[in-house]
Formats: structure tokens, C-alpha cells, sequence
């Protein structure tokens, strides 16, 4: 259960739906594909981008299927399974381990609330139903209670917990955690706008809509950071973030719609959730606009030369 290969940018994808409101699965096979050759090192099917909550047991079963049949091993799948019933957890949790998953993510159980030991024995329970590895989801904004780090500390003991997609966007809670959690355990941002600041913190990546629209980018960001060029890697971040901010305003129909821009899905999503009005649409042309072709590798050539130090002479 070594998870090494967790790390950096791992998009979470959206579910495309056809003219009459079905899953897309060729749709979603090309997005897959287009993953696989940005080099990114696993995708996530059916969680929050998408639309989970709408799935039906069979839908999600049926992503995993997909996504592990196109990977053919060249990328893992990580699958949604989470749920606010412990035993629908389960349930999604063994029906991903038999489409093929590497792993399932598995968020706090949202709307109930429940205490720390509830969660944990919930954590408990779905790691028992399975084998394969578990990455936990912390995302207080939906779920209006977080992973305490002693609950956190106690369910990382098991190595077959091993990560945490962190939603909070508090870089700071990485810097105090991460010490107190042993070797194996994987710390990834789910927030895209302090995903870098969370990687340069010592976090080991980041759970992404926007990997979904521009996977390129976000290599590039990650490549600059691994390889100690921090002024290129925070030139491009900041190229990021304004993309980054319209898909978070209005998630998850912002990232359909964007990549319908592209002509990858339509931007067809399910109730609740409608479709962008025209202000936002409008915001989200003149930001894929601003992006233009602008080639990524490389960038650090173009960019103005750092400040020289001064030495200070030495006085006689």
C-alpha cells in the first residue's frame, strides 16, 4: 500500500452528461485520456466535481470501469465512495474495489455532524469493508464538521489510510500536522487557490478542478516547484488563479462549462445544479481567453532576471 505514487496534481473529474441528462462515457473516456498524457499520476471519478451526489451506485460503478479500462495501468483511479450513511459508504466502497479502483476517497459525513468518535468508528467501517487504500476528504465548508488531528493521528496509524485531501485552505494546519503523521500518509490540498503555497509547505500536491481545464499548467507549476525554481513556479501559479477562482465560485457547473469551451463535454449538469448565467459565462471566456497558447515549459527564460545581492564591504 506504499502510496508514493499519490502526488501533485490529481484532477478531479467532472461526470459529462448527453442531451438527455445520461452519463457520457465516451466523453469521459477522452478526459481520461487527456489526463493520462499531461502526465498527471492518478484521476478521481465520481466525487465532488462530479456531481456525486446525483450518481446512482450503477453510474459510479460504471465510471470506475471506464476510467480503469482506458488507464490500463498508466494512471491510478481514485474512487469517490463517501457518504453521509455509513453503510452507503460501504456499499460504494466494495462496489469501487470491484470496478477496479486503486483507491477510494472518503469524505466526513456531511449534514449529520457527527462527533469525532463517530467519525472515526464511520472511517473504521469502511476500511474494514474493503482492501484497498483509503484517502480521507476534510471539507468543512460542506460538511460543517472537520477531521480533529487526534482522530486524524489515530486513523493514520492503519497504513491503509493514507492521505488526507485537506479542503480547508488552511496551509497553516499543514505545517502543524504533518509532523505528527507517520511516513506513509499523503497530504493533499483540495483547494486549488492555496495549492501551491500547500505543496511549498510541504504538502504532496493537490486534488484539482482546475488540472481539469488546463493539466499543463499545472505540471509545469509542479515541475518548477520540484525542481527549486520558485519565482517560475509562483509566476505560473499566479497565471492559475484567476481560472481557478471563477471554477471555485460555481463548482462544479463552472468546470463543465469551461471544458465545453473546449469542445472536450457538453456543459450539461444535474439538478440542483444548473447551468451558468451569462455574467459568469462572459468571466469565464475572457479568462480561458487571457490564457491564450502561451507555452509553459520553459518560462523561466522569459522572466526578469532576480535582483543581484550586494556584498557588503568590510569596513577598515
Amino acid at each position: 500500500m506504499k502510496p508514493d505514487w499519490l502526488t501533485g496534481y490529481v484532477p478531479d473529474l467532472p461526470t459529462p452528461f448527453d442531451e438527455d441528462g445520461e452519463v457520457d462515457f465516451d466523453a469521459f473516456a477522452r478526459l481520461c485520456e487527456r489526463q493520462i498524457a499531461s502526465g498527471a499520476s492518478a484521476i478521481v471519478v465520481g466525487e465532488t466535481t462530479g456531481e456525486a451526489p446525483t450518481l446512482t451506485t450503477g453510474e459510479k460503478a460504471g465510471l470506475v470501469r471506464r476510467a480503469v479500462e482506458v488507464a490500463r495501468g498508466r494512471i491510478r483511479v481514485i474512487a469517490g465512495a463517501g457518504s453521509n450513511a455509513t453503510d452507503r459508504a460501504v456499499e460504494l466502497t466494495r462496489h469501487a474495489e470491484v470496478a477496479g479502483a486503486d483507491a477510494v476517497l472518503s469524505v466526513v459525513p456531511y449534514y449529520n455532524k457527527p462527533m469525532q468518535s463517530g467519525m472515526y468508528a464511520h472511517f473504521r467501517a469502511v476500511a474494514e469493508a474493503t482492501a484497498l487504500p483509503v484517502i480521507l476528504h476534510d471539507v468543512p465548508s460542506r460538511t460543517l464538521r472537520e477531521i480533529s488531528d487526534a482522530t486524524l493521528n489515530r486513523l493514520a496509524e492503519s497504513e491503509q489510510f493514507i492521505g488526507l485531501r485537506d479542503s480547508s485552505g488552511d496551509v497553516g494546519r499543514l505545517v502543524h500536522i504533518r509532523t505528527s503523521l507517520p511516513p506513509h500518509f499523503r497530504l493533499l490540498s483540495g483547494d486549488d487557490l492555496t495549492a501551491l503555497p500547500f505543496m511549498a509547505a510541504g504538502g504532496h500536491g493537490c486534488i484539482s478542478a482546475v488540472a481539469n481545464l488546463v493539466p499543463e499548467l499545472c505540471q509545469a507549476v509542479l515541475a518548477s516547484l520540484r525542481e527549486g525554481r520558485p519565482q517560475s513556479a509562483r509566476y505560473l501559479f499566479s497565471r492559475l488563479v484567476p481560472i481557478a477562482g471563477l471554477l471555485a465560485a460555481e463548482h462544479p457547473a463552472a468546470p463543465k462549462y469551461a471544458l465545453s469551451l473546449l469542445g472536450l463535454i457538453r456543459p450539461n449538469t444535474r439538478l440542483p445544479i444548473v447551468q451558468l448565467n451569462d455574467a459568469a459565462k462572459a468571466e469565464i471566456k475572457e479568462a480561458i481567453a487571457d490564457l491564450g497558447d502561451e507555452e509553459w515549459s520553459g518560462v523561466e527564460d522569459t522572466l526578469p532576471a532576480a535582483p543581484a545581492r550586494h556584498q557588503r564591504t568590510k569596513r577598515s
